[in-house]
């Protein structure tokens, strides 16, 4: 157990975020540059563990806290909640991972029905005092006591509605003391006790209360999104409260040191005069720019932009500042490194190598695959004329077309259907999160870009507008009023988050700059940019993906099974195919071929059926040879589950037992179309697998199924010779699926040496055909020094692996157990979308090992679709991989990744 819970701020630094969370941990770090920060302590995450695991606070924790606590009454000269001068202090929780609104925060501890009194003599402002109190029990109800925070604010929605007022800046003195009074009766109505008078006991109940947050449903499921730990904790830090509603002279704002949605270097942020900071977060006042601060206060503007700039020079990255001013004192409540968009990413990373603050290794290790395949998504049609229902602040750049869904439930309920959904709120709050996850945008008529709406949707990389005022939302009629247009819920809308607009129905989309880019070319994609900072980040993409190819050491191919396909991946960077699916070839008008040789009788019947199959698998590759001349395709040879090929069992026993029922009956039936049918049942039932992703498939169809095989390797072969003799430089692989032993391989190996000797004899030609296999089982993976003496290379096929190792079925078990398992933590994540680096990943790794061992420089690639996964990909990197294959949408994104893992792995680049 850990002997020290608390840190005073002057103790700590940023590298501490484990220990202190972010924010304590930069807390510090701002005290340490002689930044203005109140003075406070961090409880430790240690001490929330501790918490969580037994269930109760460590004891000698409070002693800390009374140390800590007394240090800073006596560095101010005031007690806590003290009747005269009262020091009051917030509690706020912090983990080592941003998560903007999950959990929970109160102001104002401290306030009781003394203090409030002499609060409001020390300052000379009654209703400040009493508007501070009126908050400290609003917060310690709903955060600390579990009331419905909706008590609350009807309540001062009623207070409001009685005066004729319509914001809280105009309730006067008088009336939040009587709101007061009125909330202490809702907190003694939900409780049956007073609201305690205790400052050190609310203090307490406050610190424990964020311990408790760690585990609410909001922040489970935001740590699952962002594949956030469970078991981190969070830090809890106590500040001396500054305040930003002690008059026109005082507010709080939020700002960015460059524009956290665009990038675009410059001053923004929001501030709200006479004001606290929950204020701006939670997007129930419309916020004022800072170039207004400047305007009203131009000292502490000219001080703040100082700070900003020597934050961000210090962290050397886009910093996220909150600030108080208490009658034209600047005080710095918190930095991190901010939250960005995916355009913002890759532009500040090149401003700030530009600027000589970070080096182009650092640069790339600053933007993500997933930054980039959110830049790859469609945006809206400019040419398209569209109804223009209201332009607003645009908070996160994208495209979203949806229905209209106002809560939750709604929201969830649609994404369930498989109906996509905008959630359309007032402002949301940390318990709209569910909606957030299932929506694919978020539209609110208040709030500005540092709202709960826009940090969240931001770090979701989900399209988001806000602070929509010409919106209105009824939730009793659930209805969304645009002036005279009146929607109901499950309209449609399209909300662009890069302008603001608001669109009625549906837009058509088109490719993005970037895409247009990545496919066709620097110039095209300049081209496509509509204006300047668009042009920027065309820029900024091109130099870090260009830097990533210069620095990456794995080659990224695609996982191609079309000519159409091939080309597409080509144009993306592709370094040639790394899968090529032949069965899918055989899918659509093509199957009744293969089911032909499938149940073909006698070796006459099955030869005329491969005969007829031969040209069109020799014209496939041909083509596919072509679009990648002078580059690898890996061809795997057919690796169908039978029952892709072959009629439904049930199906066709109906089809047959009704045929022969009107035959019973005289009925008219085809005799010779009731012949094959029955002839066909015979050989279904003789063929039927109870589990056919572990039957007659892979290396044991062809062992078993005389000259399929043969077929496939001559095709390629053929196909081969064809493109040397037109001049083409074709580098065809064949690889042999769901290899078990070596024996199989030989077997194949000998047949297909033969027939490449054959087609290159009768050519005069020579082909150089190597011959590799899959490792998509745990015993290739354990052999792998045995099979690696007949493979002249080894593809990791990690979808089937995952499979056999974990024995999951995954069209059987994604959609039914799964989502249970990541709520109870047996998994963080599917292990079909990131490798189990412990499970699986082990059994590559030893592969890799053993296969080398036997033939040292081995190539060797993976070809699941975990080849374009982020996390993937760099675990591959770690397993000294040569290459990987995915799909060819995502080759632009394992280009990136894969240099991002070089540079990392080196040491060079921060995360």
């Amino acid at each position: 157990m850990a002997d020290k819970f608390v840190y005073r701020f002057s103790e700590g630094n940023k590298d501490q975020k484990d220990l202190l969370g972010g924010k304590g941990a930069n807390l510090a770090e701002m005290a340490r540059l002689g930044i203005p920060v109140p003075p406070g302590f961090t409880i430790t995450t240690d001490a929330c563990r501790e918490y969580l695991a037994t269930g109760e606070v460590p004891p000698v924790l409070r002693v800390q806290v009374t140390t800590a606590l007394r240090e800073v009454e006596e560095q101010l000269g005031r007690e806590l909640g003290a009747a005269t001068d009262p020091l009051l202090v917030s509690v706020r929780s912090g983990a080592k991972f941003s998560m903007p609104g999950m959990m929970e925060t109160v102001l104002n501890i401290g306030l009781n029905d003394a203090s409030v009194e002499g609060l409001a003599a020390v300052s000379g402002n009654e209703r400040f005092a009493w508007d501070s109190y009126r908050r400290l029990i609003q917060m310690f109800g709903k955060t600390v006591l579990d009331i419905d925070g909706e008590a609350f604010s009807d309540a001062l929605e009623a207070k409001k509605a009685q005066r004729g007022i319509t914001a809280d800046v105009d309730l006067t003195a008088e009336d939040l003391r009587a709101l007061v009074d009125i909330y202490k009766g809702i907190v003694r109505g939900a409780t049956g006790k007073d609201f305690p008078q205790d400052p050190r006991a609310q203090l307490d109940a406050a610190i424990e209360a964020v311990f408790r947050s760690w585990n609410t449903e909001r922040a489970r499921i935001y740590r699952r999104r962002e594949r956030i730990p469970h078991d981190l904790g969070t830090a809890v830090n106590v500040c001396t409260m500054v305040f930003g509603n002690m008059g026109d002279t005082s507010g709080t704002g939020v700002c960015f040191t460059r524009d956290p949605s665009t990038g675009t270097s410059g001053v923004y942020g929001d501030y709200l005069v006479n004001a606290q900071g929950e204020d701006v977060v939670a997007g129930i006042r419309n916020t004022l720019s800072l170039a207004d601060l400047e305007r009203l206060d131009a000292d502490s503007y000219k001080e703040l932009r100082a700070v900003m700039r020597r934050l961000e020079t210090h962290y050397r990255d886009l910093c996220d500042i909150e600030f108080t001013i208490e009658r034209g004192k600047l005080w710095l409540l918190q930095t991190r490194v901010g939250k960005r968009t995916a355009a913002a990413a890759f532009r500040v990373a090149c401003q700030l190598v530009d600027e000589h603050l970070i080096t182009m290794d650092e640069a790339l290790g600053r933007v993500s695959g997933e930054q980039l395949t959110n830049l790859l998504f469609p945006q809206f049609d400019s040419a398209a004329s569209p109804q223009l229902l209201t332009r607003a602040m645009p908070a996160s750049p994208g495209a979203a077309v949806g229905e209209i869904v106002l809560d939750n439930e709604r929201a969830e309920a649609r994404a369930a259907a498989g109906v996509t959904g905008v959630l359309v709120r007032r402002e949301t709050n940390p318990d709209d999160l569910p909606g957030m996850v299932a929506a694919v945008g978020v539209l609110t008529a208040r709030g500005g870009k540092t709202s709960h709406a826009a940090v969240v949707a931001r770090g979701m990389g989900k399209c988001c507008v806000v602070g929509a005022e010409a919106m209105h939302v009824d939730m009793e009629s659930r209805t969304v009023r645009f002036g005279d247009v009146v929607l109901k819920e499950g309209d449609v809308i399209a909300i662009d988050g890069t302008t603001g607009e608001v669109f009625l129905g549906e837009v058509p989309v088109v490719d993005s700059p970037v895409m247009t880019y990545i496919s066709k070319g620097l110039e095209a994609g300049l081209e496509a940019a509509a204006d300047e900072d668009t042009r920027e980040l065309v820029t900024a993409v091109h130099r870090l993906l260009s830097h990533a190819d210069k620095v990456r050491r794995l080659e990224v191919r695609a996982n191609a099974d079309t000519p159409t396909d091939s080309r597409r991946a080509r144009n993306r960077g592709a370094a040639g195919i790394g899968l090529c699916r032949t069965e899918h070839m055989f899918l659509g008008e093509r199957r009744p071929l293969v089911e032909a040789v499938i149940l073909a009788e006698g070796q006459e019947e099955r030869e005329r059926s491969l005969a007829a199959l031969l040209p069109l698998q020799q014209g496939d590759f041909e083509e596919m040879f072509e679009v990648m001349d002078g580059l690898p395709v890996t061809v795997r040879l057919i690796d169908p589950p039978l029952h892709e090929f072959l009629p439904d069992l049930t199906e066709l026993s109906v089809k047959v037992a009704l045929q022969r029922d009107k035959a019973a009956r005289g009925e008219g039936v085809d005799e010779a179309e009731l012949a094959r049918n029955e002839k066909l049942l015979l050989a279904v039932q003789r063929m039927h697998e109870a589990n056919p992703m572990l039957g007659l498939r892979g290396v044991r169809l062809g062992l078993t199924l005389e000259g399929l095989f043969a077929l496939q390797i001559r095709a390629v072969a053929q196909a081969a010779v064809a493109r040397l003799q037109a001049g083409g430089d074709p580098r065809p692989e064949i690889m042999v699926p769901l290899i078990g032993s070596v024996r199989e391989l030989q077997l194949v190996r000998a047949e297909a040496e033969k027939i490449v000797a054959d087609v290159a004899a009768a050519a005069r030609v020579e082909l150089n055909i190597p011959i590799g296999c899959m490792i998509e089982l745990p015993r290739a993976a354990l052999t792998a020094e045995r099979i690696a003496e007949e493979a002249d290379f080894f593809s990791f096929g990690t979808n089937d692996l995952t499979q056999t190792t974990w024995g999951f079925s995954r069209d059987d078990v994604e959609s039914t157990f799964f989502p249970q398992y990541v709520e109870n933590g047996v998994l963080g994540v599917s292990p079909f979308e990131t490798i189990d680096s412990l499970g699986v990943g082990k059994l590559v790794t030893m592969g890799v090992e053993a296969g080398r061992s036997a033939k040292p420089g081995m190539k060797m690639g993976v070809c699941g679709e975990h080849g374009g996964d982020p996390e993937s990909v760099e675990f591959f990197h770690r397993a000294g991989l040569t290459y990987v294959s995915c799909s060819p949408f995502r080759v632009p994104v394992a280009r990136l990744e894969a240099g991002r893992a070089a540079v990392m792995a080196g040491g060079d680049a921060t995360a």
